[in-house]
């Protein structure tokens, strides 16, 4: 365990990890995740180079975005999440894909991971909810095999998601001590200097993921009103100020309008940062 694990076992910790937990339970994000970024986990799969033998860890694993992508790959798969209520569909997913997959609740700041168990490891637009970066980090490291596999998919702060978060920003409930943005996973430099001199033939590339389901704003802020956590607590804090309610309405149909009009034919393109990295 790294030196810093006593973080997540104050009280404080325990509370925080809990509100995070209750967070991702509510709406429906397997639903989201399957709708609208499922193409993300074999992107993610294949760049890290997951290949049949591997033993796979997907922190952070939702309901198995990447993790059923690296297990019909060939490998033998743990799936990790502070959130088990979404391994349900996971389960499911991962039957009706005829793959097996092993499903554990894991907080990614304190795995409960022996040292070097794994070949590979992998994060979907997960990890980087983790509110303390550095540690996410270290645990990721001490997990992985000196000469195995990283890879790590987070979005951008410059794109729609990151903007996504500025604008909730004002109606959200301030960072607790220590938490930082979980868009900065989707900065290059951050995600150099989480992983430090424990990685090597580090390569970074962004790309994006097409979006076409939203005809409006509306509809966009709509559904992730009801399927998005992060979202759905935000309304919450808020529910008893209907001014702060329509304001945050507007700022979010707004954001998804002016995108429409930026794509072509409707759709609108949601950068993400792709991270490959070999365990030093």
């Amino acid at each position: 365990m790294t030196d810093t694990a006593t973080l997540v076992r104050t009280d404080a910790d325990r509370e925080l990890k809990a509100r995070h937990r209750s967070m991702w339970a509510s709406g429906d994000y397997p639903t989201l995740a399957w709708e609208l970024i499922w193409d993300l986990g074999p992107r993610l799969v294949a760049a890290t180079g997951v290949h049949p033998g591997d033993r796979v860890l997907d922190i952070a694993a939702g309901s198995g975005n990447a993790a059923i992508p690296a297990a019909r790959a060939g490998a033998t798969v743990v799936a990790g999440d502070l959130t088990p209520e979404l391994f349900a569909v996971g389960r499911r997913r991962a039957a009706d894909a005829g793959v097996t997959v092993e499903w554990r609740e894991a907080d990614a700041e304190d795995l409960p991971f022996r040292d070097a168990e794994f070949d590979a490891a992998v994060s979907c637009v997960g990890i980087m909810f983790a509110p303390h970066h550095a540690l996410a980090a270290a645990e990721l490291l001490r997990v992985v095999r000196p000469g195995g596999r990283i890879g790590l998919l987070s979005w951008t702060p410059q794109g729609f998601v990151g903007e996504m978060f500025r604008t909730m920003k004002p109606f959200a409930a301030p960072l607790p001590d220590g938490a930082q943005p979980a868009p900065l996973w989707g900065d290059e430099d951050h995600v150099r200097s989480l992983l430090g001199d424990g990685v090597e033939d580090v390569a970074a590339v962004r790309d994006t993921v097409a979006i076409e389901e939203f005809a409006t704003g509306a509809e966009f802020r709509d559904y992730f009103k009801t399927h998005y956590g992060p979202t759905i607590a935000v309304y919450r804090r808020i529910a008893d100020d209907p001014a702060a309610v329509a304001a945050l309405d507007e700022a979010l149909a707004d954001l998804g309008d002016r995108h429409l009009r930026l794509g072509n034919g409707g759709t609108v393109e949601w950068e993400y940062l792709l991270i490959t990295a070999t365990r030093r």
